[in-house]
């Protein structure tokens, strides 16, 4: 057993000496009765005088728990990072439909699930901005969505360039997430300028793999998913889906967080607070004590 403030425990001196200091009683006022021979019972004597010193033992309690008591011990469970970063699709076509106002509306909701995880946020088009870097203040994501609209980019923000967006997310992730799984949901609309001629996708797949990062794509245009796309979230691990509402998205983000969920191990061993017998002494001393004032004390005489 360690003390977070073992310093304190130099004041036990204090109850120690109350208790050794304690004087014995003797008789108080001589009554009539007291003038013929009585019995000794010296068991009584010793019961009176511990009931006595119940104070001290209470105070000797309460410096402990001041101290800061502390054992090792190891907790039940701790949650393993998730690191999930959002790549946004910013780019025009975002606009129609209220596909960006659905897109946010479903990711607010998820990242509100999935507290205790890191997230992330890349906004992209034709090139892209790390906007948010992995947090888990889940403010700092709610707080960014609104700028992500697609009505505030810029000219150069028209296209879209799906294969450099993961390729950029890959080395944010990299950089930022120093463990736990890794996680990128792209949602978009339509189909990239950079994807499409075969071997592209195996090669954007296999950097993903490389750097152990799964990927969900969340497709929100109204045509089909693109091959290129479901083809590298595939060979990842991950999945393509096609949501075109609200009630859709948020279907796939219920999907996606039971595919991926919150997970625990048992952590090494760590000071924790140990103040539970020592509160338990001193509840019982006081009922001890409590007992003595309603009569096991000296009387006057």
């Amino acid at each position: 057993m360690t003390f977070s403030h073992p310093w304190v425990l130099l004041l036990l001196a204090v109850p120690v000496l109350l208790i050794i200091a304690a004087p014995s009683r003797r008789f108080g006022l001589v009554m009539p009765f007291d003038h013929h021979a009585h019995h000794r019972r010296r068991w009584l004597t010793w019961l009176l005088a511990g009931f006595d010193r119940v104070p001290a033992l209470v105070l000797a309690a309460v410096l402990v728990m001041l101290a800061g008591p502390q054992m090792l011990k190891q907790p039940k469970q701790v949650r393993s990072l998730t690191n999930i970063q959002f790549c946004l699709d910013v780019s025009g076509s975002m606009n129609a439909e209220n596909r960006y106002e659905n897109a946010r509306e479903a990711i607010e909701e998820f990242i509100e699930k999935r507290g205790g995880d890191a997230f992330g946020l890349t906004l992209f088009a034709s090139h892209q901005i790390r906007w948010t870097p992995l947090t888990t203040d889940l403010k700092a994501i709610r707080n960014a969505l609104p700028f992500a609209n697609p009505e505030n980019q810029p000219l150069h923000m028209a296209g879209t360039r799906i294969g450099a967006a993961l390729l950029f997310c890959r080395d944010n992730m990299m950089q930022e997430a120093t463990r736990g799984d890794r996680l990128i949901i792209l949602v978009s609309d339509g189909v990239s300028s950079d994807l499409g001629q075969g071997f592209a996708e195996t090669d954007y797949a296999r950097e993903l793999q490389n750097a152990e990062i799964t990927l969900f794509h969340i497709h929100v245009g109204s045509g089909n998913v693109p091959q290129e796309v479901y083809d590298i979230a595939q060979q990842t691990g991950g999945r393509s889906f096609a949501a075109r509402d609200a009630s859709s998205l948020r279907g796939v983000f219920q999907y996606i967080d039971r595919m991926k969920p919150a997970q625990f191990t048992r952590g090494g061993t760590v000071p924790m607070d140990h103040f539970s017998p020592f509160a338990v002494a001193a509840l019982a001393l006081l009922g001890v004590h409590m007992v003595g004032l309603m009569g096991m004390r000296h009387t006057p005489w």
